[in-house]
């Protein structure tokens, strides 16, 4: 089976605030390399997935490192542009049960935000491969960024591959005087396989959901509406965290070929200190059992499964393996020591 999978998007070097203080306390803060794409591309090649990553760095030791960190892991890293003088920041804060984590993103003026049309070989690049994957934080950076995206996803559509698209919707990123509702419908249209969430649905299409109806509903609703702007759409996953008492409970559902499905797995989850990824992990798990076609109910089983374990992860980087989703999905937490 033809297995491959193309991720474009600005890798990153994430600054945390370390003993899980806030910006203006820290002394000193904990690197993690990072970026929605590369974060897909990690838990895929973890799972025995052929994954490349594309994206644009500076020659620097800084992104070497990570180019590094990323190979370690399993990902193609042949086809990544050198050029500009800076790698992509962000900067996190710890939150909790009564606050939210708080990202502070440094990103103006990076390698990623120059690309410019025409600096891929788009046709050599996406050679032999089947999915190609993007994010809306790919596109949000900057005009060329988003042009760029366009790009490639024309010659994945030339080349009869699947698209694949997170939603990924970042209010402060998008600042280069176009609103995403101008840029992100006509790059979306195309894609066979998406992720979202409601908020992204309102911002990008103007989608809205009857907030009396249970998620359940909610969900089915949006993937209808959705159907007019997305023609081409087999598969729509989101997550949802859902208040229980003093926990969330994180689950998810997808819409496969104009059929619901939801999550078998309802984990009510402690206050979680590393949210970050977790969307990244769930996409991750989806498209996974999607390239090996498991049934609708296994997608989205296995896909929140990688979402929950995630949460248990310092860093970007789902660290976790097939037999610890499976053994998730099976048994839910169990606590155990493993020896």
């Amino acid at each position: 089976m033809n297995n491959r999978l193309t991720a474009f998007g600005e890798f990153l070097l994430r600054l945390h605030c370390s003993d899980d203080k806030r910006f203006l306390q820290s002394t000193g803060f904990t690197p993690w390399y990072a970026g929605a794409e590369a974060n897909l591309c990690v838990l895929l090649a973890r799972l025995g997935i052929q994954t490349q990553y594309i994206t644009r760095v500076p020659e620097n030791d800084l992104a070497a490192a990570g180019i590094h960190q990323l190979k370690g892991h399993g990902v193609g890293t042949d086809h990544i542009l050198y050029g500009g003088h800076k790698l992509g920041l962000y900067f996190t804060e710890t939150g909790n049960f009564i606050r939210s984590t708080r990202v502070i993103y440094d990103r103006a003026g990076s390698a990623f935000t120059e690309l410019e049309p025409g600096m891929i070989n788009w046709d050599k690049v996406l050679e032999g491969q089947q999915y190609f994957h993007w994010t809306g934080v790919a596109a949000a950076v900057s005009a060329s960024a988003a042009e760029v995206c366009g790009e490639g996803i024309r010659a994945a559509q030339q080349k009869n591959m699947t698209i694949s698209a997170d939603f990924n919707y970042r209010a402060t990123l998008w600042q280069y005087g176009k609103s995403p509702a101008e840029v992100m419908p006509a790059l979306l249209q195309p894609s066979h396989v998406a992720v979202a969430d409601l908020d992204a649905l309102k911002v990008y299409f103007n989608i809205r959901t009857d907030e009396t109806l249970s998620w359940q509903d909610k969900f089915i609703s949006a993937c209808n509406q959705l159907k007019t702007y997305m023609p081409h759409l087999r598969t729509l996953g989101m997550s949802f965290r859902l208040p229980e008492g003093d926990n969330l409970l994180y689950t998810g559902a997808i819409m496969h070929n104009g059929q619901p499905y939801f999550s078998d797995l309802k984990v009510a989850m402690p206050p979680v200190k590393e949210p970050i990824g977790t969307g990244d992990a769930f996409t991750a798990g989806m498209l996974f059992e999607l390239i090996n076609q498991a049934s609708p109910q296994q997608i989205i089983n296995f896909a929140a499964a990688c979402g929950v374990l995630k949460q248990s992860i310092p860093g970007d980087w789902a660290l976790i393996s097939k037999e610890e989703i499976n053994a998730l999905i099976a048994g839910g937490i169990s606590g155990r020591v493993s020896r």
